[in-house]
Order: C-alpha cells, then structure tokens, then sequence
C-alpha cells in the first residue's frame, strides 16, 4: 500500500511539475516565435537566450502593488482568478500521458495519468466549462462597465463554442465507443491512417478552432480589444492579473494535448515503426506541435468583429458538427453503408 501511495505522489509530481513550468515557459517561447514571424528579436536579455525572462516577469508581478478598487466585492474579486485557473488546471488530472509497464513492476500496462475516469472525456467537458464562472465574478466583483461588459463578452464566447466543441466529440464518442481518452488513443493504434483525424477532419477543425475561441486566444480575443480597455481584468492588477494569464496558457495547452489524443492518435507514432520511440514524446511533440499553431494564429490573423464570432459559432461550426453527427450515424447503422465506415474501422 505504502508502495502504492509513493508511486502515485511520484506520478502527480511528474506531471504537476512540467505542467507548471510549461505554462510559465510557454509565454517566453510564444515571444520569441512572434519576434521571428515579425522578423525582429524577440526577449534575450535576462539570461542566456532570455531563458530566464519569464521569472523575471513572476518575480515583477509578484512584487507589484496589489490594487482592490474601494467599490469592488473584496472576496469575490479575490476568488475570481482562482476560479478561472483551479479548472484548468485539474482538468489535467485524467489526462493520459501514455504508457508504461514501470520497469516490469505492472505486469499490463499502466496509462500515466493522475486518475484514470472510464468518462475522462465527459470530465475534460464538465471541469473546464467551469472556468466562465471565474471570468464572469471577476467582471461582476470589479464594479466596473467595462470589466462588466467583457466579462459578458467572454461568457457568451465559451457558451457558444462549448455547444459546438461538445457535439463534434461525440462523432469521437461514436468511432472509439467509449469516454474513456485511453480507450480513445487505442482505437486509433496502427499508425497515422488509424487517426480519427481522417474521417472527424472536420471535427478537428472546430474542435481546435473553438479551443482557440475557448481560451480567449487570437483571432478570438475580443473581451481584451481596446474598446474595453482589457476586459473582465481591466481593475486587476500583480499577481491576481498574472493568474488569468496562467488560466489562459493553460487552457492552450490542455487543448493541444486533448486535440492530439483525440484526433492525432496521442502516444501512437504515425508509423508504427517508429513506436520504440517512448509515446509521451510523441503526444507531447504532437501537442508542441498545436502549441505553435496557436501563437501562429496570433502572429498571422486580425481579430473578428464580435458579429463575426458569434455567426461562425452558431451558424457554422454548430450545423456543421450536427451534420457531421448524422453523417457518422448513417454510415454506422445503415445496412450497406456501414461497410464502408466498418472497412476504414478493420484498419484500427
């Protein structure tokens, strides 16, 4: 038992651990990436290369003047951008990083995961809706139009894209049979004509695209246009500005690493040969891989109009994963249509 427990402290610790660096980390790499697409150097002052820009910023924004407004709602403001960041970061808790046998101390192999839910997928949906709670208290507590006004902008960003993001992974749902995200990597085992991303292509496409929309990135970052003078986070200031950023990043990143399990065949190499490669490289260079997408997004689009968003949320991408789901459906349980889905599925 004793042994038992120290294997899963280890666990959490490797996982915990670069989760927090990545999310520190990441803001330096998506400076130098921007400042290479812009042509111009990016942060490379504070240490070899800038690697030590971002404790630099932590140690600024720690240090800085924590400013209440005298009006605001102190514990609310205060439990704001902890609500907003706790759910992004305990969403990482199912998921899997791959898998591993321990040195022979299991005799099956062991998914590497903090917990590991037979509804993974389910509770990835549940646990990060909940972060829209912490964006609408901040504008609510500040006592402010404009924080007020983003704050509703972004609730009715993340209500509209979730609807979408939720009905695309049910054609996922349908394909694997199962909300388990391990069960999910193994149904696309055999190399990259395996991967749900051939037949839910366009599933992929809205599912990443919302998770841009999800985490309040480029092109979707309307609650901080200069109209509203930042947003939700217009009164907050140190280190309680600094946690929605973190909740931000960290939203990026478990959409990345859920858009590869889900579509990219998470731990499986594209060639199966390729497999003596440990899977935790490959689902974390797949999720690296959408990481820098994500910061391309920012450097190459415009952001839309607010008209703009909402119509591609609702008058697109939502009859678009609809559609798609019927489609699904009929070539599973049509009598001779099914022979074609079932011929891609004989691959897996």
């Amino acid at each position: 038992m004793a042994i038992q427990a120290g294997i899963w402290a280890l666990e959490i610790l490797a996982i915990a651990v670069p989760i927090a660096l990545s999310v520190a980390y990441i803001t330096y790499f998506e400076r130098r990436i921007i400042g290479w697409i812009q042509v111009r150097k990016g942060c490379n002052r504070v240490g070899p290369a800038g690697l030590l820009q971002p404790l630099a910023d932590g140690l600024k924004l720690f240090l800085k003047e924590t400013i209440i407004p005298a009006r605001a709602n102190k514990l609310l403001f205060v439990g704001a951008p902890i609500l907003a960041l706790t759910p992004a970061l305990i969403a990482f808790a199912v998921v899997p990083f791959g898998e591993t046998t321990l040195f022979g101390f299991w005799d099956e192999p062991h998914v590497m995961a903090i917990a590991h839910l037979n509804v993974g997928l389910l509770y990835i949906l549940a646990i990060s809706s909940l972060s829209v709670y912490g964006f609408l208290m901040a504008g609510w507590a500040s006592n402010s139009k404009y924080a007020i006004m983003g704050s509703i902008r972004t609730t009715c960003q993340m209500i509209s894209y979730e609807i979408a993001m939720g009905f695309g992974l049910v054609t996922v749902m349908m394909l694997a049979g199962s909300l388990d995200l391990a069960d999910i990597v193994h149904a696309q085992q055999g190399g990259l004509l395996h991967w749900y991303m051939i037949p839910l292509f366009p599933i992929l496409l809205v599912f990443f695209i919302s998770g841009c929309a999800e985490a309040g990135r480029t092109p979707f970052d309307l609650t901080e246009t200069e109209e509203l003078v930042a947003g939700y986070h217009v009164e907050y200031s140190g280190m309680w500005f600094a946690t929605f950023s973190l909740a931000e990043y960290g939203a990026m990143i478990l959409i990345s690493l859920m858009t590869s399990i889900l579509f990219l065949g998470g731990w499986y190499a594209p060639i199966p040969a390729l497999d003596i490669i440990p899977g935790t490289f490959w689902l974390l260079g797949k999720a690296a891989f959408l990481i820098f997408v994500f910061i391309w997004f920012r450097a190459t689009f415009p952001r839309y109009r607010y008209d703009q968003m909402m119509r591609l949320g609702w008058k697109i991408f939502l009859p678009w994963t609809l559609g798609w789901i019927f489609v699904v459906g009929v070539f599973i349980y049509t009598p001779g249509l099914d022979g074609i889905i079932n011929f891609w599925l004989a691959w897996r």
